[in-house]
């Protein structure tokens, strides 16, 4: 299975595929929509996991482009942002599936396959080994990121003291 990864942020999009390799999928990662269109008629991908943000650009406008090239494409839409009116138009323009970060690993591969079973049991492998100290870890680089690196931005918006956040990201990151 051929998966295209359309995702701005390179840190999730490198975590995604990596992840995604462990579960049989050949990964590809586009960062826009240039990226996106050219790996789509280079890579041939049997499925595509497209951020509905991608910097300047809306996924929602590469949906059709996607499924004009890839008519057999199973497609999922992945966005912070979700709204009724956004699942809809997805839908409507041919993606397979909707789904809002964060989104576990069980949940995401059960949309890429179609399949509602229990995958494998290195999903179970997965989930286990994310201790919750590094889930803390990644989820504040995530909103520190999100906020271009503002420290204080991010405290308000993890409800948590700014010194506290200091001292947080002043520690190495944990191991899985």
């Amino acid at each position: 299975m051929q998966l295209l990864i359309i995702e701005d942020d390179i840190n999730l999009a490198n975590t995604l595929a990596r992840r995604l390799t462990k579960h049989g999928f050949t990964c590809l990662l586009a960062h826009n929509k240039a990226q996106a269109i050219g790996a789509a008629k280079n890579f041939a991908p049997t499925h595509i996991l497209l951020d509905m943000k991608l910097a300047d650009d809306n996924g929602l406008a590469l949906i059709a482009p996607l499924r004009a090239l890839l008519t057999d494409a199973h497609i999922v839409l992945l966005t912070g942002f979700a709204s009724i009116a956004t699942a809809v138009e997805a839908m409507r323009l041919g993606a397979n599936d909707y789904l809002t970060k964060p989104v576990d690993m069980l949940t995401l591969l059960r949309s890429l396959t179609g399949t509602i079973e229990p995958i494998t049991e290195l999903v179970a492998d997965d989930i286990a080994t994310m201790s919750p100290e590094r889930l803390e870890w990644e989820h504040i680089q995530q909103v520190l990121h999100t906020n271009q690196g503002n420290i204080s931005a991010t405290a308000r918006q993890l409800n948590m003291h700014r010194r506290t956040l200091q001292r947080k990201l002043q520690k190495k990151p944990v191991q899985q």
